[in-house]
């Protein structure tokens, strides 16, 4: 009996050793194959040498790859920081899926002849279930290009199913990241930054895009944290720390004459620091279309100077006759609940809808906004607003109730 007992458990453990080997083959082969490195393109990663070709070489065998030995990865190493010119990784894709790793840091020209075009540095267009991750780093150089230079640092391109997170941006010459007809995006754990006085130099820019989610992000740039442009829809943001920058902004919409369009936006547990602006509307005069079903809440803001505006007649340079526009951009549906904290301005809340069309459904919640200066108080100016406002503080005169 006893041997007969030693003789099956025997045999389960070669049962057992025999599943673990072949298990750990598989995954040895299958992650092997699925990765493609650029250093074993070529790439050199001193910060020095052109690495672009070897991304782009990389970047076309991921591409072709199918599934079957796993997602593709492109992968850059830690340690290793890559010189990249202006490049395009386009699709469509093999795979359904295909991963870009970033571990290490990649940096722009600070040559403006290795700038061999002016308006996007790296670009990713038509690939769907991208995944760019990796705890790596991107670093525009932009203090060399911000009062010469537009180009957009990260741009995405009809990106479907799109996962962006745990990277760290700075200082792009121009706007961060870009999202343009995009649809299912998942934004995560980023951190943004670039000083208070880089011109330009937005967060994220979003346009032609929906169902878009941005979370659990830091953001410290020279413009809006997070703009929201025409086409966009169904928009949720949330734990975003922002400061210093102009805030985060629906629009500007509706600039010269143009039919623009956004709805469903919701911004949530979001905190202001610093910053010009907190939650912003603003939309050209003589602009036509809409912005609606918009709502800011559970805000917390530490001295910005605008902690909450509409502007239906956004004119920043004074150039437009408003006597000769009659349309605006339709400003409906728009909640402020559960925002706190402190203004670094006398005026907390300023509402200027325009004339014609004003705005409509204008929602205001728990609102207490005191000065961040001691002894000071808030106030609240209105204009052609029609909406609520309960438990406000300043009083919000065309709205109180």
């Amino acid at each position: 009996m006893q041997c007969l007992v030693l003789l099956i458990a025997l045999f389960i453990l070669l049962i057992h050793a025999s599943a673990s080997s072949c298990t750990s083959r598989l995954g040895i082969g299958l992650e092997s194959a699925a990765i493609f490195d650029v250093l074993t393109y070529g790439a050199v990663g001193d910060g020095k040498a052109d690495d672009t070709q070897a991304f782009l070489k990389a970047w076309a065998d991921a591409c072709k790859a199918s599934e079957a030995q796993g997602i593709p990865t492109l992968k850059m190493p830690s340690g290793k920081t890559f010189f990249l010119k202006p490049a395009d990784f386009r699709g469509p894709c093999k795979s359904k899926g295909i991963t870009v790793q970033l571990e290490g840091t990649i940096i722009a020209p600070q040559n403006s002849g290795d700038w061999t075009r002016k308006d996007r540095w790296i670009v990713f267009s038509g690939i769907d279930g991208l995944i760019l991750t990796g705890g790596g780093q991107i670093d525009g150089q932009g203090s060399v290009w911000w009062k010469a230079c537009s180009v957009k640092a990260l741009y995405f391109d009809k990106c479907n199913g799109l996962q962006l997170s745990k990277l760290r941006h700075l200082n792009s010459p121009r706007n961060h990241i870009g999202l343009n007809d995009c649809d299912g995006v998942q934004i995560s754990d980023l951190q943004i930054l670039a000083p208070a006085d880089s011109p330009n130099t937005d967060g994220i820019d979003i346009a032609s895009s929906c169902n878009i989610e941005i979370m659990d992000s830091v953001m410290q740039t020279g413009d809006d944290c997070i703009a929201i442009n025409n086409g966009t829809s169904h928009i949720n943001i949330t734990g975003v720390a922002c400061g210093p920058g102009h805030g985060i902004s629906v629009g500007s919409l509706g600039k010269n004459g143009a039919y623009d369009t956004v709805e469903e936006v919701h911004v949530r547990n979001c905190t202001f620091t610093g910053t010009q602006n907190g939650a912003r509307i603003k939309t050209w005069k003589g602009g036509s279309g809409y912005a609606r079903k918009i709502s800011f809440e559970q805000i917390v803001l530490i001295g910005p100077q605008n902690p909450i505006i509409i502007d239906q007649n956004y004119d920043p340079h004074g150039v437009i006759n408003a006597g000769s526009l009659q349309n605006a951009v339709e400003v409906s549906d728009v909640t402020f609940r559960d925002v706190r904290g402190t203004s670094a301005t006398e005026l907390a809340i300023a509402i200027n809808c325009s004339g014609g069309t004003g705005c409509t459904n204008v929602v205001l919640e728990q609102v207490d906004i005191k000065s961040a200066v001691p002894g000071k108080m808030t106030y609240a100016s209105c204009n052609n607003a029609h909406g609520e406002a309960k438990a406000c503080n300043p009083v919000v005169p065309c709205v109180a109730h």
